[in-house]
C-alpha cells in the first residue's frame, strides 16, 4: 500500500489545500503508484496523516469521484477506479500539448532557431534591437549608488521607487491609480499566473478570446480551470455569445487583449471595450487585461485601453516590456482593483517573493532619466518599417485566396489558408526551406487545424521580411497547385 505520509501539502501557498491533495492523488493514479482496486484511507485516517482537517479530505475524494479516478464502496470506503474516463486522458492531451506548445513555440524565444532560417514564429524582439550599453550604464550607476543593497529583497509589492514612477508612466495612456495598487511582476506570464493562483478554485470557469495566447490558456488549466472560448469578431469579441456564456457559467473573470491582439492582431472597437465593461459590471466580474501591445499603434484611431475606462474597479491590468525592451528582464507590472490587493499580492509572495530588486532599481533609473521614451520612439520606429513592408510583400507575394484582415498595429499578422488546406502542412513544407511561422491551431482551445497562422514581424529585419514572404508565398501557391481536388472549391471569405 502506498505510504500517503509522503505527501507534502503546503499550507503557505495561496491554492487551497483540498486542491493540493486532489491533484497529488490524481498525480499518483496518472502515474501508476496508485493501482485499480487500491484503497485510499480513510477519511479521517488520511486527515490525520496529513495533519488537515477532514473537511480538506472529503472535498479533495469528492473531486476524485467526480472525475470518475475513484469510486465508493458503502460501509468499505473510497477506491482507485478500474479504468480513467476517456475524457479525462483527452483533457489530460490538451494540457500535455499546451505545455509542449509553451516550450516549442519559439514565441518567448524558448526554441533556438538556425542562423539561416527566417523567423516569422517569434513574437520576441531580435537582439539588434536591445537598448544594451543604456541599460548597462544604469545598472553601473544603481550598483555604485546603491552597493550591496542593490541585491535586497524588495517589499512584495516591488521597489517603491519604480512603483511611484510607473505610476506616472500610465498616466499617459490615461489610466489613474495610486501607487499602492501597483504590483511589479516578472513579466506579463507571471501576471497571468498569480491572478489565476489568487482567484481560480478547482472547476471555475474562465472565459477567453478564441483564438487567444497559448500561456494564458496553460496558467489557467494548472489551476483546475474550465475553460470557455468566445468567437472573435473583427471589432472584438462577440458580445451576444459573451453574455450568454456568462450567465450560463458565471465565470471567475474573462482574459482579454483588446489591443493588437495576439495571435490575431485584432483591437475592439471603442463600442466594444465600453458594452464588455457595461456587460461584466452588470454580472459583478472582474477583466483581466492584458496590454500586449498598445505602445505600437501605427494605424488605429484609439487604442484606449479598458482601464483607462474602467469606472468601477473590475480591470486587471496587465503590462509587459518584453516586446519593446529586453524580454529576458521578466519585467513587468500589474494595475489592481483595491479588494484584490491582499491576495494577489499573497499569490506574488508565493510564487517568488519579489522580483528582481536590481532589475527594479535598475528600470527606475531607465524610465527616470528618459531614456525609456527615447527608447520606445526607436522601437516604433524600427517595427513600423517592418509593419509596413510586412503588409506591402503580403499584398504582392501571396495569392488572393489567402486571408489577411491586416491589423492597424502591433507585430502579428493572421492570416487563412483555403478551405481544406492545412498550416501544419504547410508548415512542414516551409521548414525545409528554412522558414518558420505559428499554425493557427496553436492559439486554439481544441488544437483544431482550420488552416489559420499567424507571421510576425518581431524577429525579422527588414532584409528578411520580402525574401521570406516571397518564399513563403511560393510555397503556398505550389501547396494548393497539387490539390486539384481541393483548388476547385476554393472560395474567398471574411477571417472573422
Amino acid at each position: 500500500m502506498y505510504d500517503f505520509k509522503s505527501i507534502k501539502l503546503d499550507k503557505n501557498q495561496s491554492q487551497h489545500l483540498y486542491i493540493q491533495l486532489y491533484k497529488k492523488i490524481k498525480e499518483l493514479i496518472l502515474q501508476g503508484h496508485l493501482m485499480e482496486e487500491e484503497r485510499l484511507l480513510p477519511v479521517r485516517k488520511m486527515a490525520k496523516t496529513l495533519e488537515v482537517n477532514n473537511v480538506t479530505v472529503v472535498k479533495a475524494y469528492e473531486i476524485l469521484e467526480k472525475e470518475g479516478l475513484v469510486y465508493k464502496r458503502i460501509g468499505s470506503g473510497t477506491y482507485i477506479a478500474k479504468e480513467l474516463p476517456q475524457e479525462l486522458n483527452n483533457e489530460d492531451d490538451i494540457s500535455k500539448h499546451q505545455a509542449s506548445v509553451k516550450n516549442q513555440l519559439m514565441e518567448q524565444g524558448h526554441v533556438k532557431v538556425e542562423k539561416n532560417m527566417i523567423n516569422f514564429a517569434s513574437a520576441t524582439p531580435s537582439a539588434e534591437l536591445f537598448p544594451v550599453e543604456d541599460f548597462k550604464r544604469v545598472l553601473n550607476e544603481v550598483l555604485d549608488r546603491d552597493k550591496g543593497h542593490a541585491f535586497d529583497y524588495q517589499e512584495g509589492k516591488g521597489y517603491y521607487p519604480l512603483r511611484s514612477v510607473l505610476n506616472k508612466y500610465i498616466k499617459h495612456y490615461g489610466i489613474e491609480a495610486d501607487t499602492e495598487s501597483i504590483q511589479i511582476i516578472s513579466g506579463a506570464q507571471q501576471g497571468i499566473d498569480i491572478i489565476s493562483k489568487a482567484l481560480i478554485n478547482y472547476g471555475d470557469y474562465v472565459v477567453i478570446e478564441s483564438p487567444s495566447y497559448t500561456g494564458a490558456m496553460a496558467a489557467f488549466h494548472s489551476r483546475g480551470a474550465k475553460i470557455i472560448d468566445i468567437p472573435l469578431q473583427k471589432d472584438g469579441l462577440d458580445l451576444e455569445t459573451l453574455e450568454k456564456k456568462i450567465k450560463i457559467y458565471k465565470p471567475r473573470f474573462i482574459y482579454v487583449m483588446p489591443n493588437f491582439q495576439n495571435p490575431t492582431g485584432i483591437s475592439y472597437s471603442i463600442s466594444k471595450k465600453k458594452e464588455i465593461l457595461n456587460i461584466c459590471k452588470r454580472h459583478n466580474i472582474y477583466i483581466v487585461e492584458d496590454d500586449y501591445l498598445s505602445d505600437l499603434d501605427f494605424n488605429s484611431n484609439d487604442s484606449t485601453t479598458l482601464k483607462k475606462l474602467d469606472n468601477h474597479e473590475i480591470v486587471i491590468y496587465v503590462k509587459s516590456f518584453s516586446k519593446i525592451f529586453m524580454p529576458g528582464l521578466r519585467l513587468g507590472f500589474l494595475v489592481i482593483p483595491s479588494k484584490l490587493h491582499h491576495n494577489l499580492l499573497m499569490a506574488k509572495h508565493t510564487t517568488d517573493i519579489s522580483t528582481s530588486g536590481l532589475l527594479q532599481r535598475a528600470f527606475e533609473l531607465y524610465l527616470n532619466k528618459g531614456i525609456w521614451q527615447k527608447h520606445l520612439a526607436y522601437m516604433e520606429e524600427q517595427y513600423k518599417e517592418r509593419f509596413l513592408l510586412m503588409e506591402e510583400s503580403i499584398n504582392q507575394y501571396f495569392p488572393k485566396y489567402v486571408d489577411c484582415q491586416l491589423p492597424l498595429g502591433g507585430v502579428n499578422f493572421w492570416l487563412k489558408l483555403p478551405k481544406g488546406f492545412s498550416s501544419n502542412k504547410l508548415y512542414e513544407r516551409a521548414v525545409k526551406e528554412n522558414v518558420i511561422f505559428a499554425p493557427g491551431n496553436l492559439f486554439f482551445m481544441g488544437n483544431q487545424d482550420e488552416g489559420y497562422f499567424r507571421l510576425s514581424i518581431a524577429s525579422v529585419n527588414p532584409s528578411e521580411i520580402k525574401y521570406g514572404i516571397k518564399l513563403l508565398g511560393n510555397l503556398i501557391g505550389e501547396y494548393i497547385d497539387n490539390k486539384e481536388e481541393l483548388r476547385k472549391d476554393i472560395t474567398i471569405k471574411p477571417i472573422l
